[in-house]
């Protein structure tokens, strides 16, 4: 197998959003759970290897994306995406700029551009500055993020603080003008020196512009939504061919660790329309009670109904409340463990459409699952598709998966997911 694409993702959810841009613009993809041990046994134009690196130490981050990019290079790719989230969110010392510096000395280049930008999922890039919808990114909720909290919305400063090169701006009235202004918008940058560049975008019409200039282009990071742009240089079109999954069955169940707004609605709507749902409260899985069995229990009656609903999902508020009694690493870790236990439970009990919501809750329970390599399938809303994954749990027909960013989805996700399988 030679591949066209080969991709790093910080994230497991962030991975199957830009899967799935690569699907819609016509690429046969898959995902990989790690970095594989050896060639995969398929013929496909783009690998997008998941890692679980946004919030580890950044010699940890760089370690595992080079281990990546070495399994991506033995398979032939031409060209390197490190892909972040649309939110760019990172702690203080990275890991989005210590793991691009690391890919660019690996890679023996002196450029790259960066951007988060997904006007699909209402994430753009003006001067420089990052919008979430109608707000700067630091007014969005995202300053308030438990993990990687976002308060400044201007990229070139972030990226700055977490590089050594020089960050420079591809701004608006470039993108406007075309592939051929952006490209010599980066000779003109490389010449006084910057090594990684911010690019406005505030729509998709940008994004298809920026595509061309970066061809030649050794690496490129960004969210998912530079993706849409990048299939077309390696002569592939649309074509519904490339989301193709098997036929789904089984029992339905969502469940979600996420404490973004988005996920807050999702959870509220789910339960508003009078889905069963349950709550699991991280401080009595801190007092040793066993949630993940109780939950379980409380779920096994009510599965041949419809789809059930396991949430821990909280307001900031009470978040930082739990984080204060608990510390905030172990309080994620703790949830994620149980949640991650919960989704093996209900596939095991047959569930075979399941929903997980978060980034870090999605790495967790697809390894619990035991799931090694994702086929991604049709869109449900803009960055996050159906999946097709093998899986002990699951036995011999698979599972279908969705695995949705935290910041992603329409307020009625949860029930809109299922329908596609009607």
């Amino acid at each position: 197998m030679s591949i066209l694409l080969g991709c790093i993702a910080d994230d497991f959810t962030g991975a199957t959003d830009l899967a799935n841009n690569l699907v819609r613009a016509g690429m046969r993809a898959v995902q990989t759970i790690g970095a594989p041990a050896a060639p995969l046994d398929a013929d496909v134009d783009a690998v997008v290897v998941a890692l679980k690196s946004r919030t580890i130490a950044p010699e940890e981050a760089i370690a595992q994306s080079l281990e990546a990019l070495r399994w991506l290079q033995a398979q032939g790719a031409r060209q390197i995406y490190f892909k972040y989230c649309s939110t760019f969110d990172s702690t203080p010392r990275g890991n989005i700029g210590p793991v691009t510096e690391a890919l660019m000395d690996a890679l023996g280049c002196d450029f790259t551009i960066a951007t988060p930008a997904f006007p699909d999922n209402k994430r753009t890039v003006f001067k420089g500055y990052l919008f979430a919808g109608e707000v700067l990114l630091s007014e969005s909720g995202m300053q308030n993020h438990p993990l990687t909290p976002m308060t400044d919305a201007n990229l070139v400063r972030v990226m700055q603080a977490q590089t050594r090169r020089k960050v420079g701006l591809i701004d608006y009235a470039t993108v406007a003008r075309g592939a051929a202004a952006i490209r010599e918008r980066i000779a003109q940058l490389r010449a006084e020196g910057v090594g990684v560049a911010i690019v406005d975008a505030v729509s998709n019409d940008d994004l298809m512009r920026l595509g061309p200039a970066l061809a030649d282009m050794p690496l490129v990071t960004a969210g998912s939504g530079v993706a849409i742009g990048l299939p077309a240089n390696f002569g592939i079109a649309p074509s519904s061919a490339a989301s193709a999954l098997p036929k789904a069955g089984g029992w339905r169940a969502v469940v979600s660790g996420s404490c973004s707004l988005a996920t807050n609605r999702q959870v509220a709507d789910f339960i508003a329309s009078g889905g069963p749902a349950l709550a699991i409260d991280p401080l009595r899985i801190a007092a040793g009670v066993d949630v993940a069995s109780q939950a379980l229990e409380w779920a096994a009656p009510l599965l041949g109904r419809g789809p059930v609903l396991v949430y821990s999902t909280a307001e900031a508020s009470a978040v930082k409340s739990v984080q204060g009694r608990l510390g905030a690493p172990e309080a994620g870790a703790m949830v994620e463990r149980t949640i991650a236990a919960i989704a093996r439970g209900l596939v095991e009990r047959g569930v075979r459409q399941l929903v997980v919501a978060g980034g870090e809750t999605s790495g967790a329970c697809v390894q619990a699952l035991g799931i090694a390599q994702l086929q991604i399938g049709a869109q449900i809303d803009p960055g996050v598709p159906w999946c097709h994954a093998r899986s002990v749990v699951a036995g011999g027909a698979g599972l279908h998966i969705a695995l949705k960013s935290g910041n992603f989805g329409t307020d009625d996700f949860f029930s809109k997911a299922f329908t596609f399988f009607e």
